[in-house]
């Protein structure tokens, strides 16, 4: 027993410094934000990496799963006769749910991944210390800009991924199923709602800024060379799938209540 409760205390020490970590670098560079000088072709080259980069493996992702949605509601919805409404269902659950979910998993496994791997590196062999030796701030350097490109980046792949992911579901019901393509299209515009789209992109936002916080905080605290860089990759990548899928439950019950 009191081994047990050694562990879940380290455990839970371990969660505050993370969280405590992960604050101080939130507040510092929403501070850094607006201190000049803005290099936009710093923000650009990351928009780059981030979303251009992200695209060929986001749309088979969200096709496959469209497809997949519409494949397993049909099983059940043929033996109600409502082929029909195989579209609103495929919609609803990319828009609020799967879109954003899955383009962040993605995103946080290519991207993040990178992130830390590339922070780290530059830890490891004292990179960072000579960005302050030349008087430039590391947040500001670093972490500024790859905030903006996935907070800006991470809902434009979302906003994408539904569209690939409603074509994917059109597929199988008007080609396979017999639904007719104005019937889809009409069934699948009339279920969505701003309210629906809003609160996908919110979410999609937000996870933005988890990967960037989290690849970047776990980047900067690397330790024991190579070997501390892998394991750092690692610790980054189950930390934003963690937070990731929690704040999705965390959202996803709120909304629920505001925009019942």
């Amino acid at each position: 027993m009191k081994k047990l409760f050694l562990i879940l205390g380290k455990r839970v020490l371990a969660l505050l410094y993370l969280l405590g970590g992960l604050s101080y670098l939130a507040s510092q560079t929403f501070y850094w934000i607006f201190i000049p000088p803005f290099k936009k072709e710093r923000i650009f080259e990351q928009c780059k990496k981030a979303g251009m980069d992200s695209l060929p493996i986001v749309s088979l992702i969200a096709f496959f799963i469209g497809v997949i949605m519409a494949l397993q509601t049909a099983y059940q919805m043929q033996r109600l006769g409502a082929e029909m409404y195989i579209g609103s269902i495929v919609a609803l659950s990319m828009v609020r749910e799967l879109g954003p979910v899955i383009t962040a998993l993605v995103v946080a496994g290519r991207v993040g991944a990178a992130i830390t791997a590339e922070i780290g590196s530059m830890q490891v062999t004292e990179q960072i210390d000579a960005l302050q030796t030349l008087a430039t701030n590391p947040i500001k350097y670093l972490v500024v800009p790859r905030l903006l490109a996935l907070s800006i980046m991470e809902p434009l792949l979302t906003l994408y991924a539904n569209i690939i992911g409603i074509f994917g579901g059109y597929l199988i019901c008007v080609y396979r199923l017999g639904v007719s393509s104005g019937m889809y299209r009409y069934i699948t515009f009339s279920a969505l709602l701003y309210k629906d789209l809003f609160t996908g992109l919110f979410k999609a936002l937000f996870f933005g800024m988890i990967i960037a916080f989290v690849s970047c905080y776990e980047g900067f605290n690397v330790e024991g060379g190579a070997e501390g860089v892998g394991k750092a990759t690692a610790r980054a990548v189950v930390t934003m799938f963690i937070l990731i899928i929690a704040f999705d439950c965390l959202f996803t019950a709120l909304f629920y209540f505001i925009f019942p």
